[in-house]
C-alpha cells in the first residue's frame, strides 16, 4: 500500500508527462498549421512566394538542424533547464508571432521558433527517460508518439477552424497559451539531471552542419526566382556541399563526435535512413502542399481543408500501432517496404482528381497515402537501432532522428522548387514567343500559382485567364506527383534490398545513458524509440 509520499512522487511523474506530451502536441500543431494559415497570411501580410515558403521552412529548418546541439546542451547543462527553457521561449515566440505586423519578422520569429521547439524536444525526450524505467519507459514515450499523431492528426483542422473563426494570429498564440500550461505542470515537479562525463556542444560541427543545411535550403527556396543557374543559387548550394564535407572531415576526427559517421558503413543502417526521406516526400510534404491547393485553387475555406487533410494525418493515430503488432509475423522491413507502395498507390489516384473535383474525391487516395506512410511511421525508431551494434544505439537514434527532421525540412523546400519550375514550364509552353520582359512575369506567376496565390498571378499575366492558370496548376501538380510516386517505389525497393528481413529490436540494454537520454526522441505507435537506457 502506497503511502502519502509515494503517492505524490507517482503524480508528480503524471504530471511532468502530461507536460511533456503537451508540449509533444503543439510542435507538429505548429508545422502544419503554418501551413494551412499560409494563404490567410499572405493576404493580410503580403509577401513574396518565396518570404511565404519560409513560413514553414525557416522553422522546419532549425528545428531540423538544433537537434543534436540540443541533446548535447542539455547533457551539459541540465535536461530540465533544456526543456523549461524551449518551453518558454517557444511560448514566447509564438505569442510574438500573433503580432507579427510583417512577413519578414514573422519569418525570422518563425526561425526562433524552430529553435525552441528543438531544445523542447530534446529536454523532453531526455526527461522522460529520467522520471521513468522499464515497461513504464515504454508506456511514457508511446504516450508521448501518441501526443505528436493528435497534434499532426488534428493540427490542419484545429488550425483551419481558428483561422476561419477568430484568424491566423491566433494559431500562435493558442499555442502559446497550451506552451504556458505545459510550463506550469511540469517545471515545479521535475528534477533536474546532467552527463558529469558530457564532452561539451561540438562547435565545429555545429556550425558546418547548420550551415550546410541552411545553405541547402535557402539555395533550393532561391533557385524558382533567381533560376537554378544563377551565381546566387549555385553559389549556395557548393557552399552547402564544402560545408558537409568539413562536418563530416570534423567528426571522424573527434573521440566522441556529434554524430558518428562510421554507423554509414552498415548498409542495413543506410537502409533505414531511406525510410524517412522517403515518408517525407510522399506523405510530409503533402501537409504543405495540399492545404495550398485546397484553399488559394480549388477555393476550399480553412476549415473544409482542414477536414479533407483529416483522411491523410488520422491514419497516424492507429496504423502504427496495428502495424508494430503485425512484426511478430512479418519482418519490419518487409511491412515498410509495403507501406511505401501502398502510399505510391494512393498518390497515383491522386494524380488522376482533377481541379474541381468534389471533396470526396480526394479522400480515398489521401487515405491510402496515409496508412501506407503510417506503416514505415511507427517502425523506423525501433530500426534505427536494430541494424547496429547494441553499444551504439544511442547514436544511431540520434543521426536518425535528425536525418528524419532534416529530411522534411528539405523535402519540403526542393518539392515546393520543383512545382514552381512544373508550373514555369507549362505557362512558358503556353506563351512561346514571350520576350524577356514576360518570361520574366511567367517565372514570377509561376510562383504564385504554386503558392495557391490565383488572383495575383492573374493580374501578373491578364493573357492568361484565371481557369487556365488553374489547370496549368493541375498539370504541374501532376507531374509533381508522378516524380513523388517514382521516388517512393524506388525508396521501397530499395527498402526491400536492405531491409527485407530485418526486424525491431524492442529492447536495448546496453546503450550508455548519455547516449540513449540524448539522443532519444519520440516515435508514433507503439514502436520504441531507444528502449532502455542503464
Amino acid at each position: 500500500m502506497m503511502n502519502n509520499m509515494d503517492i505524490k512522487f507517482e503524480k508528480d511523474k503524471i504530471l511532468i508527462l502530461a507536460a511533456v506530451c503537451l508540449a509533444g502536441i503543439i510542435l507538429p500543431v505548429s508545422f502544419s498549421g503554418g501551413a494551412v494559415a499560409t494563404p490567410a497570411i499572405g493576404r493580410d501580410l503580403g509577401g513574396s512566394p518565396v518570404a511565404l515558403n519560409w513560413i514553414t521552412n525557416a522553422f522546419m529548418l532549425t528545428f531540423g538542424v538544433f537537434q543534436m546541439a540540443s541533446g548535447a546542451l542539455a547533457d551539459e547543462f541540465g535536461r530540465k533547464r533544456i526543456f523549461t527553457s524551449g518551453v518558454a521561449l517557444f511560448a514566447v515566440i509564438s505569442l510574438a508571432l500573433g503580432f507579427a505586423p510583417s512577413i519578414l519578422i514573422l519569418d525570422l520569429l518563425r526561425a526562433v521558433q524552430g529553435l525552441a521547439g528543438a531544445a523542447t524536444l530534446a529536454g523532453g525526450a531526455a526527461l522522460l527517460a529520467q522520471e521513468f524505467e522499464g515497461p513504464a519507459r515504454t508506456r511514457a514515450y508511446s504516450m508521448l508518439g501518441t501526443a505528436f499523431g493528435i497534434g499532426l492528426a488534428f493540427g490542419p483542422l484545429s488550425a483551419g477552424f481558428l483561422t476561419e473563426t477568430f484568424g491566423w494570429r491566433f494559431i500562435f498564440v493558442s499555442t502559446a497559451v497550451i506552451a504556458v500550461l505545459a510550463l506550469l505542470l511540469g517545471a515545479p515537479r521535475m528534477r533536474e539531471s546532467r552527463d558529469p562525463q558530457a564532452a561539451g556542444l561540438d562547435w565545429p560541427g555545429t556550425i558546418a552542419f547548420t550551415g550546410a543545411l541552411s545553405l541547402f535550403t535557402f539555395g533550393v527556396v532561391q533557385a524558382p526566382a533567381s533560376g537554378w543557374t544563377s551565381v546566387l543559387v549555385i553559389a549556395l548550394l557548393v557552399g552547402a556541399a564544402v560545408l558537409l564535407a568539413a562536418f563530416i572531415v570534423i567528426e571522424t576526427r573527434l573521440a566522441r563526435p556529434m554524430l558518428d559517421v562510421s554507423l554509414f558503413r552498415y548498409p542495413r543502417f543506410v537502409g533505414v535512413q531511406i525510410l524517412p526521406i522517403a515518408t517525407s516526400c510522399c506523405f510530409v510534404v503533402l501537409l504543405v502542399l495540399l492545404p495550398l491547393r485546397f484553399i488559394g485553387i480549388e477555393g476550399h475555406s480553412e476549415i473544409g481543408a482542414g477536414l479533407l487533410l483529416l483522411s491523410l494525418s488520422t491514419p497516424m493515430l492507429a496504423v502504427p500501432s496495428l502495424v508494430a503488432t503485425l512484426t511478430r509475423w512479418v519482418s519490419a522491413g518487409i511491412l515498410s517496404g509495403v507501406g511505401l507502395l501502398i502510399a505510391a498507390a494512393g498518390l497515383a489516384l491522386l494524380s488522376r482528381v482533377d481541379i474541381g473535383s468534389s471533396g470526396h474525391a480526394v479522400v480515398m487516395p489521401m487515405l491510402l497515402i496515409g496508412i501506407g506512410a503510417g506503416m514505415p511511421w511507427g517502425l523506423m525508431d525501433g530500426l534505427s537501432v536494430s541494424v547496429v551494434p547494441k553499444e551504439r544505439a544511442g547514436m544511431a537514434a540520434g543521426i536518425f532522428n535528425t536525418m528524419r527532421v532534416a529530411s522534411e525540412g528539405v523535402a519540403i523546400a526542393f518539392v515546393s522548387a520543383i512545382l514552381v519550375l512544373l508550373s514555369q514550364s507549362t505557362l512558358q509552353g503556353m506563351l512561346p514567343n514571350a520576350d524577356s520582359a514576360t518570361s520574366a512575369r511567367i517565372t514570377i506567376t509561376a510562383e504564385r500559382v504554386a503558392a495557391g496565390d490565383l488572383g495575383r498571378a492573374a493580374q501578373l499575366l491578364p493573357e492568361i485567364s484565371r481557369a487556365v492558370l488553374s489547370q496549368s496548376y493541375a498539370d504541374a501538380f501532376r507531374d509533381l506527383l508522378y516524380i513523388m510516386i517514382a521516388i517512393t517505389i524506388i525508396a521501397a525497393l530499395a527498402v526491400f534490398a536492405f531491409l527485407g528481413r530485418t526486424a525491431v529490436t524492442t529492447a536495448i540494454t546496453t546503450t550508455t545513458e548519455s547516449d540513449a537520454e540524448r539522443q532519444i526522441l519520440p516515435c508514433v505507435g507503439k514502436a520504441p524509440c531507444v528502449g532502455k537506457a542503464n
